[in-house]
């Protein structure tokens, strides 16, 4: 993977972190860029190491080995605090404090404070300054700690699944808050996502786990033009040789395949554009380790589990 060459606002070369000595590595030798002023997805399967790889970013972990810079700076640093939020899943609010206590709080902690950001989040939820955060349903809450993370005025933030909870219309309403905020000020925004459907309108990169290994980073329009999408018959596998099958599947004599393609293609196929989340998903479902080119694609059975769309990191 070549780097892109826009200044970056997450890197990594050769990053490693194992919570404990007897444990398996979550992530591992990993090296990737994210260029600045970008909506970033952050995907993989359950257990990849998205939470890992985002704490480490906010620097609430460090390191095991290799390294990490957000916006040029090492994670944890001053410079690099007062740069960078992080909001999760589970929004870590006082309960007794009301919204206007939050926001107070907030404006107290961080050395530069956009109220108006922070109280526009607040009115545009329909919440009231008095309200107790403790009282507010799940969708108002995910609001409050949005206005902390936004009051903050970052260069960069970093989304560890915090919607993941959420109806579909609160779900829109905050993301449609957060495109606003990207479009307006040029944040950078590093998005955990097991939602792959939602970010098809919303991240132009991506960045994917695979085993705790990065397997993509690029940008979100080259993916979609980089792969095709193949259907016909079993016996055309052979016409596939000196491509990259990052994906294949066999149904009776029918053969589908995900292709990274090198020059034209032979044979007879059905050739289909895909989606980003069909990019996503083919590379999702392929075994650790870099696709492989091939002349007989290896048949893969999809996933038996009918949530395989919904894949939330445990790490």
């Amino acid at each position: 993977m070549t780097g892109p060459t826009e200044p970056a606002a997450l890197s990594a070369t050769g990053l490693g972190h194992r919570y404990r000595a007897r444990d398996g590595w979550a992530l591992e030798d990993c090296a990737f860029t994210v260029p600045r002023g970008r909506v970033t997805a952050l995907v993989g399967r359950n257990g990849a190491g998205k939470s890992t790889l985002l704490h480490l970013a906010a620097g609430l972990l460090r390191p095991t080995t290799g390294r990490i810079r957000v916006l040029g700076a090492a994670p944890g640093t001053p410079e690099a605090r007062a740069r960078v939020s992080l909001l999760t899943q589970e929004k870590p609010l006082y309960p007794r404090f009301t919204v206007a206590d939050t926001l107070h709080m907030g404006a107290r902690l961080n050395g530069a404070w956009d109220r108006e950001a922070a109280e526009r989040t607040v009115r545009e939820g329909n919440i009231a300054l008095d309200a107790r955060v403790g009282e507010l349903s799940p969708g108002r809450r995910a609001r409050v700690a949005l206005a902390l993370a936004l009051g903050k005025r970052p260069e960069l933030l970093l989304l560890d699944e915090p919607l993941s909870n959420l109806d579909p219309l609160v779900r829109g309403e905050i993301m449609a808050t957060l495109m606003a905020e990207a479009a307006e000020h040029g944040t950078t925004i590093v998005m955990s996502s097991h939602v792959l459907s939602e970010l098809e309108q919303t991240c132009d990169w991506v960045v994917l786990l695979r085993a705790g290994r990065v397997a993509l980073s690029e940008d979100a329009d080259a993916l979609r033009t980089g792969h095709t999408l193949l259907t016909g018959h079993r016996d055309g596998a052979p016409a596939l040789a000196g491509h990259t099958v990052v994906h294949a599947r066999t149904n009776g004599r029918q053969l589908t395949a995900l292709v990274r393609r090198n020059g034209e293609l032979g044979g007879d196929w059905q050739v289909r554009h895909p989606s980003l989340e069909d990019v996503l998903i083919g590379h999702l479902r392929t075994a650790p380790g870099e696709p492989h080119t091939t002349s007989e694609p290896t048949e893969v059975n999809p996933p038996t589990d009918p949530a395989h769309r919904n894949e939330e990191d445990a790490a």
